[in-house]
């Protein structure tokens, strides 16, 4: 009674979810949970005991709103009933046990639906039951075996090793093997495995079957009764087949066909369809004259190679200075064929008659093919000229001096690698900044430290504004600016410099996003303004100034429109100049003369112009990766460096392709710069060196640029894969300050 009211349970169970399959086609596709092993054999189990009743259900779900007290009552009953029906299992299962051999199995209670199930232990392979001792069979599948005819295996196994071919024996192998084995004819030849294996009984039957032309079936029954499908009542009209009189409309044309024609008819008749015209055969005799055709400018193909004429050494009786040694002879027969200097020996007959027949005629022969096959038709003229005269006439580098050629002075930072530094414009000051955050001030002729500022975090960019009247410099910081004024200034300039910086009358506020704020102390001490740029905005990491010394341009390390801001100086004032910037913004210059701005993005240089506020032209170097640049003081000019060791000239008057592309540096160019007032340039580059080179640019415009390297200055040591990260002019100097990972900041002189 307890097992037919839990199959009632599960049939209603089932219904339901049948009608909830019907509400919704995913309702039942999203509901999967991965079962463990007992409930597998707890269901398992159930679908045995409910396959009394014909049904393959599920365990019943537990329904929270029907937990009443009948209900429980009721459930109760049919759980005694249960047990005790598993109970008369049990005791049946232990008398069996007493016949058969079978694991004694256990009662537990299951964590997941909290009844009892019967759990047998895992079965224990003994030696018996292993298959280690056999052979292990070929995996190759279905495939054509003659693939392993010349191969000494025939495949492999499941562990990827190869399958040995058995030992074959030979025709009188198989014949005692025949007589001795009565066996042998009931034996057939397994291709996978190269042997013959025994057939079973019932493959003998259907070989045996199949020789008297039975069916290889043996309980197919020829006789058996048929079926009739078509044929009783309500089965007359499903027959394929009738024997109904053919209708009329079998052997009467078709009126629909009939009108189909005759639409075409009228379409031929009206000339809206044109048939092709048959070709009439011209039985005259067409000519044309040959030499009508003009000339044609081709050059006529070169005649085929001649081969060479015998010479002396070819003779069949050549004279004695020809004759090799027997030690010549030796080492010709030793030596390689395409090692050799000739295809034969010279060999002396007494008569004609006595030469025997060439040895190499058919492979001569075919060679001699091969060179009127391969043979070129074009007749290249061959040019005798210097190779001097073909490369540029450059001046010595001792006529292009003064330029700097040895290190004079060096400045060390001891705690981290030198990102940046900068130059006063008079040319007597030198600020360098580290990743430590320390800020040093020290001075170009003697190299003393003058003044020392530490800062919380590492320094990006410095710069000094080029203003003759007022002295200070900007170190960029994570999200700020910091101004900074140095020691030791005359009363009037620094009079000019706080008044610039820190104006007793502000200007009025202007709406944005980056905060200005004054220092009310000491300037000496600190910086006397900074500029917070907005969060998440990075490390500065360049600094670039107006030639009048009221804008100040910044670039960030963060990629979003906000990586480069303008900052006025005069007004407080900072915005973004750019709304939407198609890339990673790198670098960024004024034009020395004309409102013009440069932007280096990863892959190209883009040049806008600032009254106007349009793009006026678009470089592309054909770098991967653009790394830095400066512009020629004349403004006509600018150079690019990459990260793929690459060093390109713009004309800005020619082309938006480079003039000039140099190749001399084997690893990263990391900073560029041009002399303000000399014709020189120089370039840095990771692999630890420094080169200079003469640029003279002339005021006529059809002659081109004279570029000539003049020295390579290596002073810097490579510390984790950086050399030298940038240099600077010294203004009215030919002196050139470098800094590099090495924590090192040097000078080099003329």
């Amino acid at each position: 009674m307890a097992v037919t009211g839990l199959g009632k349970v599960r049939n209603k169970r089932k219904q339901e979810e049948v009608e909830e399959v019907e509400k919704g086609p995913f309702v039942g596709a999203v509901d999967l949970e991965m079962q463990s092993e007992d409930e597998a054999e707890d269901e398992d189990q159930e679908g045995d005991d409910a396959s009394d009743d014909g049904d393959v259900d599920e365990f019943p779900e537990i329904d929270a709103a029907s937990d009443s007290e009948e209900e429980s009552e009721e459930e109760e009953e049919e759980d005694t009933d249960d047990l005790n029906e598993e109970d008369t299992l049990d005791e049946n299962s232990d008398a069996d046990s007493d016949l058969h051999i079978f694991p004694k199995s256990k009662k537990v209670v299951s964590d997941i639906t909290g009844q009892t199930k019967v759990v047998y232990p895992e079965i224990e392979p003994d030696y018996d039951s292993d298959s280690s001792t056999e052979d292990d069979p070929n995996r190759v599948g279905n495939i054509p075996m003659h693939w392993y005819d010349d191969l000494p295996h025939l495949g492999y196994n499941i562990n990827g090793k190869r399958v040995l071919r058995p030992a074959k024996g030979d025709e009188l192998d198989k014949f005692l093997q025949t007589v001795e084995d009565p066996n042998s004819w009931t034996t057939a030849f397994d291709k996978n495995a190269q042997m013959d294996k025994p057939l079973s009984a019932e493959e003998l039957d259907i070989i045996r079957r199949l020789q008297a032309g039975e069916n290889p079936d043996a309980e197919y029954d020829p006789y058996e009764p048929t079926i009739e499908w078509f044929t009783g009542k309500g089965k007359e009209e499903v027959m394929p087949l009738s024997s109904a009189p053919e209708p009329k409309r079998r052997w009467l044309p078709s009126k629909w066909e009939k009108q189909k024609i005759m639409k075409i008819v009228r379409a031929i008749r009206q000339g809206r369809i044109v048939g092709s015209k048959p070709t009439a055969a011209d039985k005259k005799q067409q000519f044309y004259a040959i030499w009508n055709e003009p000339p044609s400018n081709q050059p006529p193909p070169l005649p085929a190679p001649k081969p060479k004429l015998p010479t002396n050494s070819e003779s069949y009786n050549p004279p004695e200075e020809y004759l090799p040694t027997e030690e010549e002879r030796k080492q010709w027969e030793n030596t390689d064929p395409e090692d050799r200097e000739g295809d034969y020996l010279p060999h002396k007959y007494p008569a004609l008659r006595l030469v025997p027949a060439y040895d190499q005629f058919i492979k001569q022969r075919f060679n001699r093919q091969l060179d009127l096959y391969l043979a070129p038709r074009i007749q290249r003229v061959k040019l005798n000229v210097d190779p001097n005269s073909l490369l540029p006439k450059l001046p010595t580098p001792n006529s292009l001096r003064p330029f700097p050629n040895y290190k004079s002075l060096q400045f060390m930072h001891t705690k981290a690698r030198v990102r940046c530094l900068s130059i006063s414009p008079d040319g007597a000051w030198v600020a360098s900044g580290d990743e430590s955050g320390v800020i040093s001030l020290w001075e170009v002729n003697v190299g003393r430290e003058v003044k020392r500022w530490s800062l919380s975090s590492k320094v990006g960019a410095i710069e000094w504004c080029p203003r003759l009247d007022a002295c200070f410099f900007v170190a960029g910081t994570e999200e700020r600016l910091h101004f900074f004024i140095p020691p030791n200034i005359s009363p009037a300039m620094l009079t000019m410099t706080q008044s610039t910086l820190a104006p007793p009358t502000l200007p009025p506020a202007t709406q944005s996003s980056i905060k200005w704020i004054s220092t009310s102390g000491a300037t000496e001490d600190g910086p006397i303004l900074t500029i917070e740029l907005p969060s998440a905005s990075g490390l500065s990491r360049q600094l670039t100034w107006h030639r009048k010394g009221d804008y100040l341009a910044s670039v960030s390390s963060s990629e979003t429109q906000g990586s480069v801001w303008m900052h006025q100086i005069s007004r407080r004032h900072s915005q973004a100049p750019f709304k939407k910037i198609k890339g990673a913004v790198q670098m960024v210059l004024f034009h020395p003369t004309k409102p013009h701005f440069f932007v280096a993005t990863q892959r190209y240089v883009r040049l806008y112009n600032l009254a106007e506020q349009k793009l006026l032209k678009t470089l592309m170097p054909g770098i991967k990766w653009i790394s830095s640049m400066d512009v020629h003081p004349s403004g006509d000019h600018i150079i690019v460096g990459g990260y793929d060791r690459k060093l390109c000239w713009f004309d800005l008057e020619l082309s938006e392709k480079p003039y000039k592309v140099l190749r001399y540096h084997s690893r990263a160019i990391r900073s560029l710069h041009f002399h303000p007032t000399y014709p020189l340039f120089a370039s840095s580059s990771d692999d630890g060196s420094i080169q200079i080179f003469h640029a003279r640019v002339y005021s006529d415009l059809m002659t081109d640029p004279l570029i000539v390297p003049l020295k390579i200055l290596r002073g810097h040591d490579v510390q984790e894969g950086l050399g030298v990260l940038q240099i600077k002019w010294v203004n009215k100097q030919p002196w050139l300050v470098s800094a590099g990972a090495d924590g090192s900041v040097s000078l080099w002189c003329s």
